[in-house]
């Protein structure tokens, strides 16, 4: 049909010297969607296949993006599974999960969001060997862990998005402080990504001028305040906008195409990713996160900073806290 229109080619039938990079993410709900958009609008795969229980939804959104592709790059975007479209994937991205219950434990809903991942992760395993996982769903760092340990997969090949998100609004707050672009705000959010997180405020730095030139305890106490309010609006991000908005969406979205970035075009990028860690700093067997080096292997290297004894601490806490619900887990 309209043959007409198109001229035959001697090259026609020439295989690609390329392979077509493929993604597929599961779970289309705010943050599925957002993370959609996103790696779309920034050109990030050749073929992204959406996944999800409620198959008249993934029809919906794959048709209301569909009908935006004249004003993108190319990419093949349709509705599937990992058995058939996703099949061989070169990355799968898993947002799926459940929402946390009224007077629901975080144990509760990690036990809940295990169960689920169970059998999405069969059929990664089974269909997507190959594959570097990105994990987004909550609890984050324990659901990493629990990657880990239902697919069997190389550490290097399983990642969270970990602190990613509270390191950008953390250099974003203090831009916004300081008056200066945050792309010139280096600092960091360690730890859990949740309530035993912590910022690294003897490291952080504006252009290379560091924030606190000595000790935290030497700071006037009015100077400590104002940063500590900093951290705390940090950490409470997500609390505030779900208060307001229902969820959050863009910010993770736009987090998660950084990763991806970082991974397909092998950048070699410092990010806050979430990762398995055994014997740095005394933390053994958890995934949390710390500054890794990400290229298109997955996790190349993780840096070692020279964290004071307090922060040392926090970080040790923050495994603690992990560790304590992930042991209770059965896999």
């Amino acid at each position: 049909m309209f043959d007409r229109i198109f001229t035959s080619s001697s090259e026609s039938g020439k295989p690609s010297l390329l392979r077509p990079r493929k993604g597929v993410i599961i779970g289309v709900g705010q943050v599925g969607m957002a993370c959609a958009y996103s790696l779309l609008i920034q050109d990030c795969f050749d073929e992204l296949i959406l996944q999800d229980i409620a198959e008249d939804k993934v029809e919906g959104e794959v048709l209301d993006l569909i009908h935006g592709m004249s004003f993108l790059p190319p990419t093949d975007l349709k509705g599937g599974t990992l058995k058939n479209e996703g099949k061989d994937a070169d990355m799968v991205i898993i947002t799926a999960g459940a929402a946390q219950k009224p007077g629901e434990s975080r144990l509760e809903l990690v036990g809940r969001n295990v169960n689920i991942f169970k059998s999405i992760l069969a059929d990664v395993v089974k269909y997507c060997p190959n594959a570097i996982l990105l994990i987004v769903s909550n609890p984050v760092d324990i659901m990493t862990y629990a990657t880990l340990k239902l697919t069997g997969f190389p550490k290097a090949r399983v990642i969270g998005s970990g602190t990613i998100l509270d390191t950008g609004r953390f250099r974003s707050l203090l831009g916004k402080k300081f008056n200066i672009d945050p792309r010139s705000v280096h600092g960091y959010i360690l730890g859990e990504h949740g309530d035993s997180e912590f910022p690294v405020w003897s490291l952080a730095n504006i252009g290379g001028a560091k924030l606190i030139p000595g000790e935290w305890e030497d700071l006037p106490i009015s100077e400590q305040n104002e940063l500590n309010s900093v951290f705390e609006e940090v950490k409470n991000a997500a609390y505030q906008i779900i208060k307001l908005k229902g969820y959050t969406s863009y910010a993770i979205g736009l987090a998660v195409t950084d990763i991806v970035k970082a991974i397909l075009r092998s950048q070699e990028r410092i990010l806050t990713v979430s990762s398995l860690i055994n014997g740095l700093y005394g933390v053994e067997d958890i995934c949390l996160s710390l500054p890794t080096v990400i290229n298109e292997k997955g996790i190349l290297k993780t840096v070692n900073l020279s964290l004071n004894e307090q922060e040392q601490a926090q970080l040790l806490n923050s495994a603690k806290v992990l560790k304590e619900v992930c042991d209770q887990l059965k896999f």
